[in-house]
């Protein structure tokens, strides 16, 4: 025999075993598909015979293995054809054709009992989403607080497409409303994010009425997308992205982060629509201490309060100097003042604190206490 023959003998053999084994899988289909037929004929023949419908405990019936078969993972449109097809295979009075009232009659019943499997289909599929959905808050809630032994919830992280020993940075976007999972704005940014990174192990969900992205840490494209999408769906939302962190722990610390990184934010009025973490790491460090920040604060500007109007004008007034990189012009500009009027508030403010704003042995002093003043909401609470 040639070697040709021998390959060809060979493939022939590979071919029978596989059709074999793809018929043993059918057979195997068929006969766990039939399981939910079980009597089913019966129906159509009582149906048939007596005019009669489907008792409650047929009914009850069918809706148990509509159940069984969701569960076992069946589609209901091949099981909706499997009862059609015996149902003609079943049809009363083999190949004559019955009378009309046995046709109506045989037909209602067909229409109840597909009914009833469907019904108990859709329960057990309904069933299994809400507790799918339940699986998944309770995760989200575990992981962001932290709730849960991390070995546990690093085990549970990879259902939901989380790889935990790797770093991970969390976005929050904080919008004008509150969102929940099944917001329009969150299917939007969700679908945004889909489609423009497919599966990048990226999971978005809601928290606190914020939405949330959870991305890997060395994938910044992910979270700056995100933070795109989530300003234009919430209109004109403000995205805070804390520092990458490994670690089933590192996802909570970088949530964390993002979130003292808005309420910074707020404190501060800081415009920017997007905010890292990383960039404003000199702010926690300045109030670290309070007390010390406090103490700086009533020392430097405290006696503000003795001008005329208070304190809180010649307060706005450093700020906007300093954010303006001490330019009187640009800083009159902001304020809606003339040039004349800047100087003649700097000079005031120099002769009540003893500390000249256009002195640089002075500036970094005065520009610390007017950030620790934000950061307290001084004047208007009490340090």
């Amino acid at each position: 025999m040639t070697d040709q023959q021998t390959g060809r003998q060979t493939d022939q053999q590979t071919d029978q075993r596989t059709d074999h084994r793809t018929d043993q899988r059918t057979d195997q289909r068929t006969d766990q598909s039939e399981t939910y037929l079980t009597g089913y004929a019966e129906i159509l023949a009582g149906a048939a015979g007596t005019g009669r419908r489907l008792t409650r405990h047929e009914l009850e019936d069918r809706r148990r293995l509509g159940k069984q078969a969701a569960e076992a993972g069946h589609s209901l449109r091949s099981l909706v054809r499997l009862h059609l097809d015996a149902t003609r295979a079943a049809w009363p009075g083999g190949s004559s054709v019955p009378g009309p009232g046995v046709t109506d009659t045989v037909l209602a019943a067909v229409a109840q009992a597909v009914d009833a499997f469907a019904e108990g289909y859709e329960r057990a599929q309904r069933l299994a989403v809400r507790q799918e959905e339940a699986a998944r808050r309770e995760f989200i809630d575990d992981l962001l607080y932290g709730r849960s032994d991390l070995g546990r919830l690093a085990e549970r992280a990879e259902r939901f497409g989380l790889v935990l020993s790797h770093a991970h940075a969390v976005a929050v976007a904080e919008g004008p409303d509150t969102y929940d999972d099944t917001a329009p704005v969150t299917r939007l940014v969700e679908t945004a994010l889909i489609s423009r990174f497919g599966d990048r192990r990226i999971l978005i969900t809601t928290k606190n009425g914020q939405l949330i992205c959870i991305a890997p840490g060395d994938q910044d494209d992910v979270l700056a997308f995100f933070a795109k999408q989530a300003y234009a769906a919430t209109d004109g939302s403000r995205v805070a992205i804390g520092r990458p962190q490994t670690g089933a722990g590192g996802v909570v610390h970088s949530y964390e982060e993002a979130l003292s990184t808005l309420e910074l934010a707020e404190r501060l009025e800081l415009d920017d629509p997007v905010l890292r973490a990383a960039d404003l790491l000199v702010y926690p460090v300045l109030t670290r201490d309070r007390q010390a920040m406090a103490d700086l604060v009533l020392s430097v500007l405290g006696p503000l309060r003795g001008a005329r109007g208070g304190a809180e004008p010649l307060l706005r007034t450093l700020e906007v100097y300093f954010d303006a990189g001490c330019t009187a012009a640009e800083a009159a500009r902001r304020l809606a003042l003339s040039v004349r009027a800047l100087t003649y508030r700097l000079e005031r403010i120099h002769q009540l604190t003893g500390a000249n704003p256009a002195d640089p042995v002075h500036r970094y002093t005065l520009q610390t206490a007017v950030i620790g003043a934000r950061l307290l909401s001084w004047p208007a609470q009490e340090i």
